[in-house]
């Protein structure tokens, strides 16, 4: 029996990659990735002596950008907006540290450098924006709001079409009286409905329940979860669909969803990473949809400001959920051959 079960798992290649050169690669990518350390954080330095202050300001304040024109009010919208997690405010009255609550390890790598300058600035305050008490669930929330789509929408997806194949149903759908765009949506609507409903409930139970801000609009946040909803469903109907029963799809749904979990800066920062680790960060969902969630929830950014993560999220939605819809119909089409034949 055991030499048996062995050549059963040799003669599936796909398996037997799974089970040995996946654990290799998970390992070596999320070795890498599993870092809290923060080196830099991306500044910007405002007021008069913007200059001279950006000239002297320890190295771990990444300056990317110097305004002696502008005030505090500029520095807040620049940390509301995401383009800089440390706005230093250079006012010889009163200098001032304004940090990004949202971005946690940056947040607290910051004040830890901020209350070691007091010692040696004179006047120097600091807060803590958007996030004043540095709360682990105000972060944490509108990722696992994501985490509950991808899922719900591609780990249960990926199920549904092998669940048919399996069942000897999917010939009964393809002599049905539907185009094959009728059945792909009517598999993956309620799908969608469920997500829809989870992400309402993980929201109102972390607002309620484990006091997470909501200080956005509702437009990019529900525009957001939409078209990341799209990637999630198609991903899961792709995975189904080169999958050959359950066990496979169910392998190859967790093997997307534990990068997206990894490396998606929910739980590691992305600048914490390898840059050879973190374009693997900017090719997923997740990144984007939790950029989203956390800009309206946390800081509060309106539509303007979202724009980059959205209209990436609108684009891997249509590139995943259009190859969706087509290896959906190229799969019903040998279904149909076979019922006719």
């Amino acid at each position: 029996m055991i030499l048996k079960e062995f050549r059963q798992v040799g003669r599936d290649r796909r398996t037997l990659a799974m089970l040995i050169v996946m654990p290799v690669i998970m390992l070596l990518v999320f070795g890498y990735a599993a870092s809290f350390e923060v080196d830099e954080i991306p500044t910007t330095v405002v007021g008069p002596g913007a200059q001279q202050t950006a000239d002297i300001l320890p190295d771990i304040f990444s300056v990317e950008s110097v305004e002696p024109e502008a005030t505090s009010d500029d520095a807040v919208d620049t940390l509301v907006a995401g383009d800089a997690q440390v706005a230093v405010v250079a006012d010889p009255g009163s200098p001032s540290i304004l940090i990004d609550g949202s971005e946690l390890f940056m947040a607290q790598a910051a004040v830890q450098v901020a209350t070691q300058l007091q010692a040696q600035v004179p006047g120097l305050t600091y807060e803590v924006l958007f996030n004043p008490d540095l709360d682990t669930s105000a972060v944490l929330v509108p990722g696992l709001a994501g985490l509950i789509i991808v899922f719900v929408g591609t780990l249960v997806t990926s199920m549904s079409v092998v669940r048919e194949r399996e069942a000897g149903t999917l010939e009964q759908l393809a002599v049905m009286p539907f185009k094959p765009k009728d059945v792909f949506i009517g598999k993956i609507a309620p799908y969608f409905l469920i997500a829809s409903v989870d992400i309402v409930l993980v929201l109102l139970i972390g607002i309620f329940l484990f006091d997470v801000p909501f200080n956005g609009p509702v437009l990019p946040l529900a525009l957001g979860a939409v078209m990341f909803l799209f990637v999630a469903l198609g991903l899961g109907v792709l995975i189904s669909s080169v999958s050959q029963n359950q066990a496979q799809a169910i392998q190859l749904a967790l093997m997307t969803v534990l990068p997206q979990i990894m490396l998606s800066g929910i739980i590691f920062p992305l600048s914490s990473m390898p840059a050879g680790i973190r374009w693997i960060g900017y090719l997923l969902p997740l990144t984007y949809f939790n950029a989203v969630a956390k800009g309206v929830m946390v800081r509060g950014a309106p539509l303007s400001d979202l724009l980059v993560p959205l209209c990436l999220l609108a684009l891997l939605a249509l590139v995943i959920f259009g190859l969706a819809v087509v290896r959906f119909a190229r799969q019903l089409r040998p279904a149909r051959a076979r019922v006719h034949a």
